[in-house]
């Protein structure tokens, strides 16, 4: 009993002695420094390291920034011609406060914050050109496909040099292997009913693209592709166009006629024909959400050491050590989010295509 009451009462003076502590650098910077400090703008710094830019930012602020600047292709449709430019033009022309050739990037709060914009003297407006340019996540896809290429073309050289006496492959060739079977076999083979080869190298595809990509995307300084809802519209009209193209009779006959009492066919008609839209929007949002709220709540712990830096010494010393091991926590798990978003938007795609070609109801029979 002794050993407990002591226990309590040094964590009493412990708590205490903390208490008294946490607001002195608080009271000795508004004595020191009467101008506090402006706070960080936590909104903008995540929606700008998981958006989308004309330069490859890697780490630093202001002048410690260390980024490569992309080239910009834009068409000015008031001018009728086409300008290629880097855009550390207009980097340059904003600290001056000016737009280079008629163009600046749109502030926040603007419309088309973020973008190139053109001046129109028309309508005396900033306007959107047509904009092609190079972007951070163009080149983050151009580089994710040259390097699932290399491995898909490595793995098929090893297979065609192998003779018939080699073993099993093993190391990364044996891994994708095994990952492609598990994929053939129990994602695309159990979902879709006849004509599996037609559809297994676009399933095959989409999964490794999707995974490759999410891992990719939780390197520091990397491109959050699959975070980018352009992105996994893209993937989903994939999936849209596999399903309703290939589709047979009996899959547009269950959609506009199906087999329920007459009173109840239109009514299930309206409701299957918006079901054919409502799929691949919910592959969309499903893999584009899951994503982007990954990497904002990675950046969101990491923003909590600079946040309590401002406030005081001892809670920054406090959060800081939590930040780090949560941030650890979050970023193992999103390594099997990864996995679970590639194999669920590739499941939900198999089951789609797989409805898409029913077998006839006289060959079930």
């Amino acid at each position: 009993m002794n050993k407990n009451n002591k226990a309590w009462k040094m964590l009493r003076i412990l708590l205490l002695a903390v208490g008294m502590l946490l607001p002195y650098p608080m009271w000795a910077q508004s004595e020191a420094e009467p101008e506090a400090k402006e706070g960080i703008d936590m909104t903008s710094l995540i929606l700008g390291h998981i958006g989308d830019a004309y330069e490859w930012h890697f780490w630093g602020e202001g002048e410690n920034t260390v980024a490569i600047p992309l080239p910009i292709l834009v068409y000015s449709q008031e001018r009728g011609e086409w300008f290629f430019f880097s855009f550390e033009h207009l980097e340059e022309a904003e600290k001056e406060g000016k737009d280079y050739q008629g163009f600046k990037i749109a502030e926040a709060g603007e419309p088309n914050a973020g973008k190139v914009v053109e001046y129109s003297r028309a309508s005396g407006e900033w306007v959107r050109p047509v904009d092609l340019s190079l972007t951070k996540n163009a080149v983050g896809l151009i580089i994710n496909s040259i390097i699932l290429i290399c491995i898909v073309l490595g793995c098929a050289k090893w297979y065609k040099n192998k003779k018939p006496s080699d073993e099993a492959p093993r190391g990364f060739v044996g891994l994708m292997e095994m990952m492609i079977s598990m994929v053939y076999y129990d994602i695309i083979k159990a979902n879709i009913p006849q004509h599996v080869q037609r559809y297994a190298g676009y399933l095959l595809c989409a999964f490794f693209f999707i995974f490759l990509t999410n891992l990719i995307g939780l390197i520091p300084g990397s491109a959050n592709i699959t975070g980018n809802i352009a992105v996994t519209f893209v993937l989903a009209c994939c999936t849209f166009l596999f399903v309703n193209l290939g589709g047979n009779k009996e899959y547009w006959k269950e959609i506009f006629w199906a087999d329920v009492p007459g009173w109840l066919k239109p009514i299930m008609a309206v409701i299957e024909f918006f079901g054919i839209f409502t799929k691949p929007i919910a592959l969309m949002i499903r893999l584009f959400a899951n994503i982007m709220a990954g990497h904002a709540a990675l950046l969101a712990l990491i923003g909590v050491i600079f946040i309590t830096a401002n406030i005081s010494p001892v809670i920054n010393g406090i959060m800081t050590p939590l930040s780090v091991i949560f941030a650890i926590f979050l970023d193992c798990l999103e390594c099997l989010v990864a996995f679970i978003q590639a194999y669920v938007f590739t499941m939900l795609s198999a089951v789609f295509i797989g409805l898409s070609v029913p077998k006839h109801h006289a060959e079930g029979h």
